[in-house]
């Protein structure tokens, strides 16, 4: 998860909830407000995993020592018989370590050409450097072989300054975005990689107050690229207002059950036992939008 919010369920936006640890994602850099400062701070795409190196010892040595580590590990593990916690720190440790030894290369733009890096906007004016080099790093990740990339722009709630806030936060992820798509298809990856987008809310057709608008949960709009959607093909409406959905409704449930297909997978047996009960990501509910799918 690249700068994922702080506020406003901190862990909750990557943790795992009652899931195995193992199913939690990494945090990358400290908040995903969406722009300023040099690579590096809070907010761009500059940030970096905490702890990834080693003060006290290089790689060789490091490695050495997990493997001393590691055969304890075992030895304890064969003289117990099955023991998942044991299991668990002997799958963590060599996770770690693969981290520490491969995500800097991952990380490191230097290696993308000058027009792969204006391609998204990075160095750009205008406020896109930022996004752009969290979306780059998307891309790297993808390539790597990562299967899950969470890539936040915060601060957009234009509940006041609509007018020259969205003209400032369209300007920071329109090049960026359009980088993304057109840098994973150039590569032959967009049409294995579901790119997801989706804001916080919907918003009223009203104002709130003098430039803003308020939340609105009745008519809200995402979008879906690659992975084996439907291009150029718009699903379900909203009223003559844009007030609330009244042709193709979508749940979150259906939006779940539908990425999930596109991933392969049946939201009705993709369950997890916890508290006594199978649990499922669409609870008892979910439709599949087939319409969607190319």
């Amino acid at each position: 998860s690249i700068n994922p919010p702080t506020q406003n369920g901190g862990a909750q936006n990557y943790g795992s909830a009652f899931l195995p640890a193992i199913y939690q994602g990494t945090k990358i850099g400290a908040d995903g407000r969406g722009g300023g400062g040099p690579p590096g701070r809070g907010g761009d795409g500059g940030a970096k995993v905490a702890n990834i190196a080693n003060p006290r010892i290089g790689k060789e040595g490091q490695r050495a020592q997990l493997d001393f580590v590691q055969t304890l590990n075992e030895e304890k593990l064969k003289k117990d018989g099955e023991n998942p916690q044991i299991e668990g720190v002997i799958e963590s440790y060599e996770l770690a370590f693969r981290m520490q030894r491969d995500v800097p290369k991952v990380m490191d733009l230097s290696q993308e050409t000058k027009e792969t890096q204006a391609m998204y906007g990075i160095g750009d004016r205008g406020g896109s450097d930022s996004f752009g080099r969290q979306c780059l790093l998307a891309r790297r990740f993808v390539e790597a072989g990562v299967r899950f990339v969470e890539v936040t722009y915060g601060n957009w709630d234009q509940h006041r300054n609509l007018k020259a806030d969205t003209e400032r936060h369209t300007g920071a992820i329109d090049k960026p975005m359009a980088g993304l798509l057109a840098d994973l298809k150039k590569r032959g990856l967009l049409q294995d990689t579901l790119v997801v987008w989706c804001g916080e809310f919907g918003r009223t057709p009203t104002s709130q107050g003098t430039d803003g608008r308020d939340h609105n949960n009745k008519g809200f709009s995402g979008w879906l690229a690659g992975g084996g959607v439907k291009g150029g093909f718009t699903y379900g409406k909203t009223d003559d207002h844009g007030f609330e959905a009244v042709e193709g409704k979508m749940h979150t449930h259906d939006f779940h059950a539908t990425i999930l297909h596109m991933l392969g997978l049946n939201h009705e047996k993709l369950t997890y036992k916890y508290a006594g009960r199978d649990f499922r990501l669409t609870d008892v509910h979910g439709n599949v939008a087939k319409e969607v799918i190319a």
